[in-house]
C-alpha cells in the first residue's frame, strides 16, 4: 500500500484473550511479535478516530480491537455485562462509515415460551473526537424490568506503531474517577469517558471531541477495579411493553497533532448514468461513505481536504494514495469548478509541502512530492527501517501530481487556482528530470540511499515485490515501467498546461516524453512463450527485469503505448495468469514467486484492477475492461460491499469466494475510490478518445 508497515508476517493473530494465550505459555515457547489480523474484525471510523470490534461490538479478544484517537489507542477492550442474563448478539447492522447498531437477546430475562422477549441494542457512533454509545433494553413483557447494565472497558494509551508490530499493551497515565467521570492520558491523547443518564441519553461527542452534558441523576458512577478496568453499572427500569436508555462518551484531545478530521458528510455528484448492476451501487454507496469517513487536513492548511491512506494505520496524508484517491474519484467530485473539493485540496497540501531542498535523510529534493506525513519519526520494528516525520521516499508522486493537476484543469478547476499551481508543475516536472533520472539515461529510478528508508518506493514497496520470473529479487537502484508511464504523461500533459497557460518550456518537455517513449521501447519490451510484454523494471545493470505483472495495466491511457502495444497489455491483463476471476493479480500465476496471499506476488489489489480497467476503457479494449471489473464485482457481497486494500489471488474457477487477505487494511481510500472508476469505465463516462488521457478522468 504505502510503505512496508503494511506488510505483515502471517501466521497467527497475536491478538487472542488473555486466557488463551496463559494456557498457551505453558505449553509452548512466548510467540514471536506479529502484526494483528484484521479481516474477521469490525470497524468505524470517522478519522482520526476509530472503533475495532469483533461481530458482537466487543472489544479485547484481537489484537487491533480498541478506541484509536489518531495514532493512540485509548481504550483496548469493552464488554457488556446484564444481570441475570447472558448476552447473546444475533446482528450487527452497520449504519454507515460512522455507526454500527449491535443486536442481543437477553433470553435470562424472557417468560417462558419460545420467542425472545427481551433485547439489547447497543448504537456506537465515531465522530471525529472520539465515540458515543447509547443501550437501550426493549422488553415486550407486560410488566416492568429492573435491569442492571454494566459496561466495563480498559484505557489504554498503545501507539499505533506498537500495535502493529504485536508488542505487549501500554496502559495510560493518571487514570483520575471522579463520580460519573474518568479521564486518563498516554501517547499523543488526553481521554475523557462520561456516563449519561439512565431513561435516555443526554448530550454526545461532536466532532471536535467536546463532550455533551450527563443527567446526574441516573448518570452511572464510574468505578476503577484493582487490574485497572473501569466498571459502569446502571440501574434501568423498563416499563412494560417499552424501552429504557444509558450511554457513555470517550471523547479526546490529541496534542501536536498534524492532521485533522472533517466534520459533515462529503457532498458528491450524481450517479448519471445511474449504476445498473446492483452489485456496483451497493459498492459504490458503502464506499462513498467510507471516502467521506476518510477525509482529513493539516493543521496547518485546515480548508485544503485530502483522503487519508486508510483504516487502521494511516489516517494522514500519503502523495501516491491521496493523489490516486482524489484522481480516480473525480468524477463525482462537484465542488471541483468552484476550486473547492477534494481534488483540489489534495493538489494545495502537497504542494504546500513540496520539496524545496536535498534533504538525505528524508529523501526530499527539491520540486518532489512528499510520500507521508507524521507527527513523529516511524519505526518500521524489526526492520531497521525509520521514516522522517515527513518523508520524500516516493518515485512516483511527483508524476502523479502532475498528472492529477492536468486532470482537475480538464475537469472544470478554475484557471485561477490551475495558475497558483504553475510554479509547483514547472517544479515538479523538473525533479524528473534532474532527480528522479538520477543517472541521466532519461528514465526514472529510484533507490534509498538512506540505508533506513523504503527499499521499494513505488507503490508496490514491500521488499521482495520486484523479481524476476525465476524468482531471484532485482537489485536496484530500479526503474518501474508504471512510474515512466506516470512521467510520460506528466510531461505531455504538463506541457499542455504551460501552453495553456503562456508558459514557455512546453516543447522542451515533450521532446522528453519523446525520448522516454522510444527508450523504453527499447529497454522494457521483452518476449515469452506467449509473445512480447513490457518487463515490470530495469534493474541495476539496466536489464529488463522479466516478471509478467499487472504494473503494466498502469501503462494503458498514459500515450507511452502504441496501439499495437496497447493492445498486447490488454491481452495479457485478460489472461487467466492475471485476472483471477476476483479482480488483478499482482504477479502473474506462471511466475515462480506465485502466492496467492503474496502481499505484492499475486494477491488481487482493488484499486491496482481498477487503474487496469480505466486504463483499458480509455483505449477502447472495452471487452477486457468488462472481465475485470466483473471479477471486482463477484468479489465485493463476499467483503460486504467495503472492498479491502487486497485479497488473494485463487482462481475463481477454483475456490467459490475471494480468500481474504487476513492483515488488509480497511476501509482504504483508494479501494474504496476504485469504485467510481469502474462505475464510469462501465458507464463509458471517461473521455476515452483523448490519447494519453489520465485514468478515469470524466
Amino acid at each position: 500500500m504505502t510503505d512496508t508497515t503494511s506488510r505483515p508476517k502471517t501466521v497467527t493473530d497475536s491478538g487472542a484473550a488473555a486466557a488463551d494465550a496463559a494456557a498457551s505459555a505453558t505449553s509452548a515457547p512466548a510467540a514471536e511479535p506479529l502484526q494483528p489480523f484484521l479481516a474477521a474484525e469490525t470497524v468505524v471510523l470517522k478519522a482520526p478516530a476509530q472503533a475495532w470490534s469483533d461481530s458482537t461490538g466487543a472489544m479485547g479478544a484481537a489484537a487491533i480491537h480498541g478506541v484509536w484517537a489518531g495514532d493512540t489507542r485509548v481504550l483496548r477492550a469493552h464488554r457488556v455485562e446484564v444481570g441475570g442474563s447472558r448476552v447473546e448478539t444475533i446482528a450487527a447492522v452497520p449504519l454507515g462509515a460512522s455507526s454500527i447498531r449491535f443486536e442481543s437477546l437477553l433470553r435470562g430475562l424472557d417468560d417462558h415460551g419460545a420467542d425472545p422477549d427481551v433485547r439489547l441494542s447497543l448504537l456506537r457512533e465515531v465522530g471525529t473526537g472520539g465515540v458515543r454509545e447509547t443501550l437501550t433494553v426493549t422488553s415486550r413483557l407486560a410488566r416492568e424490568l429492573d435491569v442492571v447494565l454494566t459496561v466495563v472497558v480498559r484505557p489504554d494509551a498503545s501507539s499505533m506503531d506498537e500495535v502493529k508490530a504485536g508488542l505487549p499493551a501500554v496502559p495510560p497515565r493518571d487514570l483520575q474517577v471522579d463520580g460519573a467521570r474518568a479521564s486518563w492520558s498516554g501517547g499523543d491523547a488526553a481521554t475523557t469517558l462520561t456516563t449519561t443518564g439512565a431513561g435516555g441519553a443526554a448530550g454526545g461527542v461532536s466532532d471536535d471531541g467536546a463532550p455533551g452534558s450527563a443527567d446526574a441523576g441516573g448518570a452511572a458512577p464510574v468505578e476503577a477495579t484493582a487490574d485497572g478496568e473501569l466498571r459502569l453499572t446502571w440501574h434501568l427500569r423498563v416499563p412494560a411493553r417499552g424501552a429504557a436508555s444509558a450511554g457513555l462518551e470517550l471523547a479526546t484531545v490529541l496534542d501536536g497533532a498534524v492532521v485533522a478530521g472533517v466534520e459533515g458528510d462529503q457532498r458528491w455528484g450524481a450517479l448519471d448514468p445511474a449504476p445498473h448492476d446492483d452489485r456496483l451501487a451497493r459498492w459504490l454507496d458503502q464506499a462513498l461513505g467510507d471516502l467521506s469517513a476518510l477525509r482529513m487536513t493539516t493543521t496547518d492548511r485546515p480548508d485544503d481536504v485530502f483522503f487519508a491512506a486508510g483504516a487502521p494505520w494511516f489516517f494522514t496524508l500519503f502523495g501516491r494514495d491521496s493523489l490516486w484517491a482524489a484522481r480516480l474519484a473525480l468524477p463525482l467530485d462537484p465542488d471541483l469548478r468552484t476550486g473547492l473539493g477534494v481534488a483540489a485540496g489534495t493538489l494545495r497540501v502537497l504542494a504546500g509541502l513540496q520539496g524545496t531542498r536535498e534533504v538525505a535523510p528524508s529523501a526530499e529534493q527539491p520540486g518532489k512530492i512528499m510520500h507521508e506525513l507524521r507527527q513523529r519519526p516511524l519505526e518500521i520494528h524489526g526492520e531497521g527501517v525509520t521514516l522522517a516525520p515527513l518523508y520524500y521516499g516516493t518515485v512516483d508522486a511527483t508524476a502523479l501530481w502532475v498528472c492529477l493537476l492536468h486532470d482537475a484543469w480538464r475537469a472544470g478547476l478554475p484557471d485561477d487556482e490551475v495558475r497558483a499551481l504553475l510554479p509547483h508543475l514547472e517544479a515538479a516536472l523538473a525533479w524528473m528530470r534532474d532527480h528522479g533520472d538520477s543517472d541521466g539515461d532519461g528514465l526514472l529510478e529510484y533507490v534509498d540511499e538512506t540505508g533506513h528508508g523504503l527499499s521499494n518506493q513505488g507503490w508496490k514497496d514491500s521488499g521482495d515485490s520486484v523479481q524476476w520470473s525465476d524468482g531471484r529479487l532485482a537489485d536496484g537502484p530500479i526503474a518501474l515501467c508504471e512510474v515512466q508511464a506516470y512521467a510520460h504523461e506528466a510531461a505531455v500533459h504538463g506541457a499542455d498546461l504551460l501552453d495553456a497557460f503562456d508558459r514557455p518550456g512546453a516543447d522542451e518537455w515533450r521532446g522528453w516524453a519523446d525520448r522516454l517513449r522510444t527508450a523504453f521501447r527499447e529497454r522494457f519490451w521483452v518476449a515469452d512463450a506467449r509473445g512480447r510484454f513490457p518487463a515490470v523494471a530495469l534493474d541495476a545493470d539496466k536489464h529488463a527485469v522479466d516478471t509478467v505483472t499487472s504494473n503494466i495495466g498502469h501503462l494503458l491511457g498514459t500515450g507511452l503505448l502504441d496501439d499495437d502495444e496497447e493492445a498486447l497489455v490488454a491481452a495479457r491483463l485478460a489472461g487467466p495468469e492475471l485476472a483471477s476471476g476476483f479482480g488483478l493479480r499482482t504477479l502473474s500465476s506462471d511466475a515462480a514467486g506465485f502466492w496467492p496471499l503474496g502481499y505484492h506476488l499475486g494477491t488481487v489489489w482493488t484499486h491496482d484492477t481498477a487503474v487496469a480497467v480505466a486504463g483499458l476503457a480509455a483505449t477502447h479494449h472495452h471487452e477486457e475492461a468488462r472481465l475485470l471489473s466483473e471479477g471486482l464485482l463477484a468479489a465485493a457481497p463476499w467483503f460486504g460491499y467495503r472492498m479491502p486494500e487486497l485479497h488473494g489471488g485463487d482462481a475463481a474457477a477454483d475456490v467459490p469466494a475471494p480468500v481474504p487477505y487476513p492483515a488488509s487494511c480497511r476501509p482504504q481510500a483508494w479501494s474504496a475510490a476504485a469504485a467510481v472508476a469502474v462505475w464510469a469505465a462501465t458507464a463509458r463516462v471517461c473521455d476515452c478518445g483523448d490519447e494519453g488521457g489520465a485514468q478515469g478522468r470524466p
